[in-house]
């Protein structure tokens, strides 16, 4: 099976065509929501494209008037507005733009700024202690802060634009004409983890803007939908998501925050949906928990045997049939596409069979990021879907099953890590890319990760079990929160243990005033009726349970290490 060009989409050669392309085309467009609150008053602020294209390039201007040209420039904070101006001024003619996590504590975002060299940095008003911390100890080569939003006593961006902008009606066109040179180094993004572990990636323009082209081409993207910004913008899909959805001409709106995501969905009729499987899981069990309150199951299960029967015609109805459910999420939601970990296939198939296309994706921050997806046309449960066109992948040394380490090669594949010639050339050899991920290619192709090569449990008669194969088999039971599966050191060999992390509400609602050891049982039953399905040497014989969450990452990937280090010393 051949991943085809599926749309006739305009290919852009750099980012700052693509920018200026769009400004141009959607002028009119909303670009960017702004909320804004004053106590209980809440207004939005409409920033069209046209809006946008000025305020980028008069930003961009200033900060080459004021000596930034080919520097490296950090932006902190949450998702909004003046994040994605910054990014998108930077990369676009003046340097190498450098995001940070704002999840770091300060000796890593020092740490951060040291590595990447950064002089300049644009942070939000709460960070502005931090950063003066940091310039204070005289450690970095951080000369100056600019703020994103309007505080005393600090430059803003705002000040940055109204200057920029007096330049442009000067006739300055520094930052207007600046070349573009697509295959050199743009951005200095951090992989996930502590500074300490994690990597500085150096990706061009080039590497970025392949994978916009490429992606525009496979899933169908319309200027009338809105997205929600919910994955960080200083993760890699964060913020090539975001320059996608800008060549497309989208409006882009903000979540504000983990627990109103729904209500969100409500509030600005999203229709796209970039996600972790952890959020799609837990919208799935409420959903499902709500229909199971209101004694439709049967009905709702009778209802998509009907839908999916009469799809075999091409007749679909599930959009008006399980209107009731949809509205739950805003009624206008048609397309999500999980990234970060494997989504539990029977949340994606109920999705699906809801009217709402659920497709999953695959990637690194090395390959900016994404390698491989499904889409409309394409959906295999459980896999990562075809390729991505113009991208090569292969599996490396199979074994007996066919499982090897993912390797790829292509032009979104990073330039390499920065200042680090040796891990640069321990991952990529012969131009191919290799991931580090442990996965399959079936008779079509279609692509299937098995798990992280460094979370694989290895043990004393060679057998190899895959935690996150069990994970998704476990996140299925209805009161878990989340689940780690790893191995438990004992004497010469690994016990295969999970740590689940249980939903407070729902256990406090289906077992009142159970006791603890009585709860334990139920779960240890369920962990029991698992194993019947699995080969004896994956059973799981050790359960650690607990309501308090795992230790994650922004994206919200579970940090394996540190969990058992802190289970150790426990």
């Amino acid at each position: 099976m051949k991943n085809k060009a599926l749309y006739e989409v305009k290919e852009f050669r750099d980012l700052k065509e693509m920018i200026d392309y769009a400004c141009k085309k959607f002028a009119k467009n909303t670009a960017f929501v702004i909320k804004h609150k004053e106590g209980k008053e809440v207004s939005y602020e409409n920033i069209s494209y046209e809006k946008f294209g000025k305020e980028v390039n008069a930003l961009g201007t200033e900060l080459i008037q004021t000596g930034y040209k080919g520097k490296n420039i950090a932006i902190i904070g949450k998702n909004r507005y003046e994040w994605a101006l910054c990014y998108t001024a930077i990369i676009n003619g003046v340097g190498i733009v450098v995001p940070l996590d704002k999840g770091l504590p300060e000796s890593e975002i020092e740490m951060s700024i040291k590595k990447a060299k950064v002089e300049l940095l644009f942070c939000e008003e709460s960070y502005l202690e931090t950063i003066n911390n940091i310039m204070t100890r005289g450690e970095t080569s951080l000369k100056k802060v600019i703020c994103l939003d309007d505080a005393p006593n600090i430059t803003s961006v705002n000040e940055l634009i109204k200057k920029g902008e007096k330049l442009i009606d000067e006739g300055n066109r520094d930052y207007l004409d600046a070349k573009i040179e697509p295959e050199k180094m743009a951005t200095i993004v951090f992989t996930s983890g502590t500074t300490a572990l994690s990597k500085a990636v150096m990706l061009s323009q080039k590497n970025i803007v392949s994978d916009i082209n490429a992606m525009a081409k496979v899933e169908k993207l319309y200027e009338t939908d809105t997205n929600i910004a919910f994955l960080p913008f200083h993760h890699t899909f964060g913020s090539t998501g975001i320059l996608l959805y800008l060549s497309r001409g989208m409006k882009n709106v903000f979540c504000d925050g983990l627990r109103h995501v729904q209500e969100n969905l409500k509030e600005y009729k999203v229709t796209v949906f970039i996600c972790v499987p952890l959020l799609i899981e837990s919208m799935y069990k409420k959903i499902e928990a709500g229909i199971e309150k209101k004694g439709k199951t049967k009905l709702i299960k009778v209802a998509k045997c009907l839908s999916n029967f009469l799809l075999k015609f091409g007749i679909d109805i599930r959009r008006k049939l399980f209107k009731e459910v949809l509205d739950e999420l805003g009624g206008e939601l048609r397309f999500i596409v999980s990234g970060a970990s494997a989504l539990d296939k029977k949340v994606a198939k109920g999705l699906n069979d809801l009217g709402i296309l659920t497709i999953q994706g695959y990637g690194l921050t090395e390959t900016s990021p994404v390698l491989s997806a499904e889409n409309e046309n394409m959906i295999k449960y459980g896999s990562i879907g075809l390729p991505m066109p113009g991208i090569e992948m292969k599996i490396n040394n199979p074994n007996e099953d066919g499982i090897g380490e993912i390797m790829a090669k292509g032009p979104n594949v990073m330039l390499g890590y920065y200042e680090d010639e040796k891990a640069t050339n321990e991952v990529i050899k012969d131009g191919w890319f290799y991931t580090g991920d442990l996965g399959y290619m079936d008779k079509d192709g279609v692509f299937f990760v098995a798990g992280r090569q460094k979370n694989v449990i290895v043990l004393k008669n060679g057998k190899n079990i895959y935690p996150e194969e069990l994970e998704v088999l476990i996140n299925n039971l209805p009161y878990v929160a989340e689940s780690m599966v790893y191995g438990e050191e004992k004497d010469d060999d690994l016990v295969v243990s999970v740590k689940i992390v249980y939903n407070k509400e729902y256990v406090n609602q289906k077992y009142p005033n159970i006791p603890e050891e009585e709860f334990r049982s139920i779960v240890w039953n369920d962990i029991k009726q698992i194993n019947t399905g699995l080969p004896k040497y994956k059973y799981m014989k050790k359960l650690v349970l607990t309501d308090e969450p795992m230790v994650k990452t922004t994206t919200q990937k579970v940090k394996r290490q540190a969990e058992i280090e802190k289970m150790k010393n426990s």
